[in-house]
C-alpha cells in the first residue's frame, strides 16, 4: 500500500464535512446499550458508527438491583465502546442512563465503573428529564410536530405534549416492555390489562386536538417494519412513517390476539432479539391508541440521543432547517459545483414566476432541497446515474422530510437523469408521492433537464437567463452573449418543459 494512504495523525476521510471532532452517545437502556457516534454535533446529526448491545439491564429490576449477569454483559459491551470512541477520535462522549439504571439500589457501583471504563460522566435521568429529551428527538427530526410523543423502552414509558415544535411538558409509567413482561408473567393480554389501569390516571390519556401519537423505541419500530412489510410498502424506514390509527390498532390485536410470543402475525420479520417483547409493545400501543382516541400514528427514529444533543445546540442552530443543512452536506460532498445549486434554486424560482405556477412554503422548501440534490450522480456511469440518486435520495438517513416528501425529492431526480419518460425500477417507491406532489416533481426535473446543459453544472450561467409566457407559449429569453446556447438540444428539452407545464409550446428569444 503506498505511505501516503496509510494511517496518520488525520486519518479523516475527504468525504467528511469539517467542521469539529465526532461526537458520541452513550445510551444506557433498560434492553440495550447502544453507541452511536455522529459526524459530527450540527443542526443534522450524520451517524458515523452505531452499534448496540442486548444487556437486559432491566430484567427482575422489581427486585430493585441489576443482576449481576446483566450488569456483567453490559460493562464488556461498553469496553469496547470506550475503545471505539478513542479509535474513531471522538471529541466528547455523553452517557445517558435510563429508567432500569435510576430504579436500582446498586446504580452507583454499576455508573462508577462505567465512569472509570468511558472517562465521562454518566448522567442518569430522571423519569421527567427522559420525557423531555424524547420530545426533543422527535423536534430536532419533525420540526413542526403537534401531539403526543411515547417513549417506548425496556423499563418504563415516557409521554411528552408537543404543540407547534414545543416541548410542554412530561410524565413517565412504569410500562416499560421488560418490565411488563415480568409483571405479566409473560402474558401479554395481562400486560394490555396493566398498561390500561396504569394509564387510567395519566393526564395525557385523552389524547391531543391533533390526533396524533408519535411512537419512539426499539419495539414500536419494530411492530412499525411489520405494518410495512404485511401493506407491501416501498420504503423500509421508520423515520416518519405515517399510519391510520385504526389500522395500526388491528394489527397490534391481531398480535395479541396470537396468544403467542414468538408465533404472530409478522413475527419472521422481527429481530430474535426483539421478537418476545413485541407483542407487549402491541399491548402497550394499542391502550395508548384507544384511551387517546387517536387517528393517526407517526413514527420516529430520532429520541432521547437526538434529543440531548438537539438541546446542547446554540439557539440559532436550533432554528436550521434539519432537511436543508443535510441537502447542502450532501452537496457539498458529492456535486461538481455547490454554487452551482444555489443558481438552481433561484433558475427555477424564476421559472415558476415567469411561468405564472404557484408554490406552496413546503413546494418551496422541497424544491430548493432537491435543486442541492440535483448533481449527487454524477461519478456514475451514464446509464445508472439516476437510479443511483434515486436510491441515495430516497434511503438517505436525511430527516425533516416524510415519505411523500423523499418521493418526491426521487422522482425529480428520476427525470432530471432519465428524462419524463423514464421507467425506474423505484416507481412503487415515487407512487409515495400522491399525483399532485408527482406532477411538480416531474416539472421540476424537466426544468433541470434544461438548465445543465446551458451551465453544464457550473455557476454563473443560470443567473443570465428568464422565463415569461405568450399567448401561452413557454418563452426562455437569452441574453445576446449566450445566443450560441439556442440549439435544438435546447429546445428540445424546453419543449418537454412547455408540455408538462401545461403549456401549447415553446420558444427562445434573445435579448
Amino acid at each position: 500500500m503506498n505511505e501516503h494512504w496509510g494511517r496518520d495523525e488525520d486519518a479523516t476521510a475527504q468525504g467528511r464535512i469539517k467542521g469539529g471532532p465526532p461526537v458520541a452517545v452513550l445510551d444506557i437502556g433498560s434492553n440495550s446499550v447502544r453507541l452511536v457516534v455522529y459526524e459530527r454535533h450540527a443542526r443534522a446529526l450524520t451517524p458515523l458508527y452505531n452499534e448496540k448491545t442486548s444487556a437486559a439491564l432491566g430484567r427482575g429490576i422489581a427486585s430493585g438491583r441489576l443482576a449481576d449477569d446483566n450488569m456483567s454483559r453490559a460493562l464488556t459491551a461498553i469496553r469496547r465502546f470506550a475503545l471505539v470512541a478513542k479509535q474513531m477520535g471522538v471529541g466528547q462522549v455523553y452517557i445517558l442512563a435510563t429508567s432500569a439504571v435510576r430504579d436500582a439500589a446498586n446504580r452507583e457501583e454499576f455508573v462508577s465503573a462505567v465512569q472509570n471504563m468511558m472517562g465521562y460522566p454518566v448522567r442518569v435521568l430522571s423519569g421527567a428529564e427522559e420525557a423531555h429529551f424524547a420530545a426533543l428527538g422527535v423536534i430536532s427530526g419533525i420540526p413542526r410536530f403537534s401531539g403526543i410523543v411515547g417513549d417506548l423502552g425496556g423499563g418504563s414509558l415516557e409521554l411528552s405534549h408537543i404543540d407547534d415544535g414545543q416541548d410542554a411538558q412530561g410524565e413517565t409509567h412504569p410500562l416499560g416492555v421488560i418490565r411488563l413482561q415480568d409483571d405479566s408473567g409473560g402474558s401479554p393480554s395481562k400486560a394490555a390489562s396493566i398498561v390500561r389501569a396504569r394509564l387510567r390516571d395519566s393526564s395525557f390519556g385523552r389524547g391531543h386536538p391533533s390526533g396524533v401519537f408519535c411512537a419512539i423505541g426499539g419495539t414500536w419500530r419494530s411492530l412499525a417494519k411489520i405494518h410495512q412489510v404485511q401493506r407491501g410498502y416501498p420504503l423500509h424506514m421508520v423515520q416518519h412513517y405515517q399510519v391510520k390509527a385504526p389500522d395500526f390498532l388491528k394489527m397490534c390485536e391481531d398480535i395479541l390476539d396470537a396468544g403467542s410470543t414468538k408465533h404472530y402475525p409478522g413475527s419472521d420479520s422481527v429481530s430474535s432479539s426483539r421478537r418476545e417483547l413485541v407483542p407487549y409493545g402491541a399491548a402497550v400501543l394499542s391502550e395508548v391508541i384507544q384511551s387517546g382516541n387517536y387517528g393517526r400514528i407517526v413514527f420516529s427514529a430520532l429520541g432521547v440521543r437526538e434529543g440531548y444533543l438537539y438541546e446542547l445546540l446554540p439557539e440559532a442552530e436550533k432554528q436550521l432547517d434539519p432537511l436543508i443543512e443535510s441537502a447542502s452536506e450532501v452537496s457539498v460532498l458529492r456535486s461538481r459545483s455547490p454554487a452551482h445549486a444555489a443558481d438552481l434554486i433561484e433558475f427555477t424560482a424564476r421559472f415558476i414566476s415567469g411561468a405564472g405556477l404557484t408554490e406552496s412554503a413546503e413546494e418551496r422548501r422541497l424544491r430548493e432541497v432537491a435543486c442541492l440534490l440535483s448533481d449527487i450522480g454524477w461519478r456514475g456511469h451514464p446509464d445508472y446515474r439516476g437510479k443511483q440518486s434515486v436510491d441515495h435520495v430516497a434511503y438517505s438517513s436525511m430527516v425533516g422530510v416524510d415519505h411523500p416528501g423523499r418521493a418526491f425529492l426521487a422522482e425529480v431526480l428520476a427525470v432530471r437523469y432519465m428524462g419524463l419518460k423514464h421507467k425506474s425500477e423505484s416507481q412503487a417507491l415515487l407512487s409515495l408521492a400522491g399525483a399532485d406532489l408527482s406532477a411538480r416533481a416531474r416539472i421540476m426535473g424537466a426544468a433541470m433537464r434544461v438548465a445543465y446543459p446551458m451551465s453544464a453544472a457550473m455557476p454563473g450561467v443560470l443567473p443570465r437567463i428568464s422565463f415569461r409566457v405568450s399567448d401561452n407559449t413557454l418563452v426562455l429569453v437569452l441574453p445576446e452573449s449566450l445566443l450560441f446556447l439556442n440549439g435544438e438540444h435546447l429546445r428540445g428539452r424546453l419543449e418537454q418543459l412547455a408540455g408538462v407545464s401545461g403549456f401549447n409550446g415553446s420558444m427562445v428569444v434573445i435579448e
